[in-house]
């Protein structure tokens, strides 16, 4: 087995793509030991000194450290990785499901504002999504609520110095040319 990695434009998370599919549908954020009970994987990239957050995409996984170099901890995480795949062991602990369907729960605007929201999820769901899986991450639409729109980062986005400039400059003038009720995109 061939795990490809892949920096990302956070340089506390590296993108790991084990070359076969890794989650169904949706994503998986475990930001702490207790959320990786879910997953036999993430529970064993938790046991590595330093590891804070695994992140599990459709096609790839990420792994966010505290401190130490990728240098060091790049070949424990590829170790964990590739015996997880090769010994033919769930991704997710039975009973257990990824976050797409409690995402969607979570949603908040007004009534009056369904076919705005309409609007901004297809433009998440069809430009900015893409793009973000890309660097190893993920974006989920939270809310909107007087021209704000609230939106969830996940993965690699998660903490990057970069998410803030993403949000303010790449996505609020993606969503303020199409939507022009859109003032402002903050981060949830």
């Amino acid at each position: 087995m061939f795990i490809q990695t892949e920096s990302t434009p956070n340089p506390a998370t590296l993108k790991f793509l084990p070359g076969r599919p890794v989650l169904e549908a949706g994503t998986l954020d475990m930001r702490d030991r207790a959320q990786a009970a879910k997953s036999p994987l993430a529970e064993r990239l938790f046991e590595i000194a330093n590891i804070d957050g695994v992140f599990f995409g459709s096609d790839f996984i990420t792994v966010s450290k505290t401190a130490g170099e990728w240098q060091q901890l790049k070949p424990l995480v590829l170790g964990a990785i590739m015996e997880h795949f090769m010994s033919g062991a769930p991704l997710l602990k039975d009973g257990e499901t990824n976050s797409a369907k409690a995402d969607a729960d979570e949603e908040f605007f007004d009534a009056g504002d369904a076919e705005t929201v309409k609007t901004i999820k297809d433009l998440i769901e069809t430009r900015v999504r893409p793009a973000v899986a890309n660097d190893g991450g993920d974006i989920t639409f939270r809310g909107f609520k007087d021209g704000v729109v609230f939106l969830a980062m996940k993965g690699a986005c998660s903490g990057c110095p970069s998410s803030t400039a993403t949000l303010r400059h790449g996505i609020q003038n993606l969503l303020k040319h199409f939507v022009p009720e859109v003032q402002e995109v903050r981060p949830m």
